[in-house]
């Protein structure tokens, strides 16, 4: 793996960011490998109830593009701040709040809406910080370095429920600690020395006709993640049974194969371009999708699970190849302001059918099972791809220096 700065400017703020990067990534690990454990023997809620409560935790990827509207005399480094703020808040919410459904969604909310905050800023800064030609790289290396956070997160969880034997007691601590570590996170990003300048327009609501391709690739790889994203582990702890221990063990093996593979997915769309990755993920996203939803029909259900766990890795492996969308971004735009406001943008324009697939999803999946679901997926993924391959190429990938 090349070393940070071979990828980024001396000049930037690069190694504070990704410290920052990393606690926010352990702090999500652990937060990630208890929570749906907790929505199931805690809260009580259905596939149905899961998926209420996905429509409020995407929202505020809806409503990003008029908050960051709002914040538009701020820097991408103080936006990435304010996200802290709220991820903090809607963590130590969760710790304290009654087990009820509505207030464990509105904590979700809160906590997502910084995460959503910061969304669009972690991939605007790594490309404003990257050197002339490497944003695929920067890309990759940003996503490797906060796999390594979580993954940490990931095999806490795992040591903890291996020894504490009652693991609903544990929820509301792990919560706690998350906080905590947030906190700590929000405290190394007041030394990042950059300061990104606003674009011209003083907005980051930013619609233009020649991205309106990458405005529907998002709407079409919102629709697909989503589905993996929300009921993928759902489906292994409603349908299978798998417990807070399991299900950690599984996002750190997803985590480790993430880490590996991020740098290596940035290096292919520099080498070979942005639409060719668009394109190829989706052949291996339909047997992905195929196995998740008929897998307890062809295999015993022990089998089954392991098949739906090694697929659902898959998933995460070939997700890395939205990377390839920020990059037709960044080839399109003429300056990195342009950059920043129209990948913000993107993420609020991939959440419009977001929202309706977690909405929809659980009921789908209450009402005509896991396998119409994951059928659904492959399907967008499938359009995803005919979509990639009208895009034109403005410009050849920039040659990578040789030694």
């Amino acid at each position: 793996m090349k070393k940070l700065s071979d990828i980024f400017r001396a000049d930037s703020g690069y190694k504070v960011f990704f410290l920052s990067m990393i606690t926010f990534g352990l702090a999500y690990g652990l937060y990630k490998g208890v929570i749906d454990n907790y929505l199931a023997e805690v809260v009580s809620m259905s596939s149905f109830d899961k998926g209420v409560s996905e429509f409020f935790r995407e929202m505020p990827g809806l409503l990003l593009v008029f908050l960051l509207a709002a914040l538009y005399m701020f820097s991408a480094e103080k936006i990435y701040r304010i996200g802290a703020l709220f991820m903090t808040a809607g963590m130590a919410m969760q710790a304290v709040v009654p087990a009820t459904r509505v207030m464990v969604i509105l904590a979700i909310f809160v906590y997502s809406l910084g995460d959503h905050i910061q969304l669009g800023m972690r991939n605007t800064m790594s490309l404003q910080y990257a050197k002339e030609g490497r944003g695929g790289e920067a890309l990759g290396m940003q996503s490797a370095v906060h796999q390594i956070g979580m993954l940490a997160g990931y095999l806490a969880i795992v040591a903890l429920f291996f020894f504490v034997d009652n693991s609903s007691r544990m929820f509301r601590p792990v919560f706690a600690v998350s906080a905590c570590i947030i906190a700590l996170g929000f405290g190394a990003t007041l030394k990042m020395r950059g300061d990104s300048a606003t674009d011209d327009a003083k907005r980051r609501f930013y619609f233009r006709r020649k991205y309106a391709k990458y405005y529907m690739l998002e709407v079409f790889y919102g629709a697909r993640k989503q589905i993996f994203f929300t009921f993928g582990p759902y489906v292994l702890v409603l349908f299978y049974g798998a417990n807070a221990m399991v299900i950690s063990i599984l996002f750190a093996v997803s985590s480790v194969c993430t880490f590996f593979a991020a740098p290596a997915v940035g290096r292919i769309i520099d080498r070979f371009g942005y639409k060719i990755v668009m394109i190829m993920d989706t052949l291996i996203l339909v047997v992905v999708c195929f196995f998740y939803g008929f897998a307890h029909h062809i295999f015993p259900m022990h089998v089954a699970f392991v098949v739906c766990c090694v697929n659902y890795i898959l998933d995460s492996v070939i997700s890395l190849a939205s990377m390839a969308s920020n990059v037709y971004v960044q080839d399109l735009s003429d300056s990195a302001d342009e950059v920043r406001a129209t990948i913000s943008t993107g993420v609020s324009v991939n959440h419009l059918i977001t929202i309706l697939i977690a909405l929809f999803g659980g009921w789908i999946w209450q009402a005509l099972g896991i396998e119409t679901l994951f059928v659904l997926s492959a399907a967008l993924g499938l359009c995803n791809s005919a979509y990639a391959a009208t895009i034109r190429v403005n410009r050849r990938p920039k040659p990578q220096t040789q030694g």
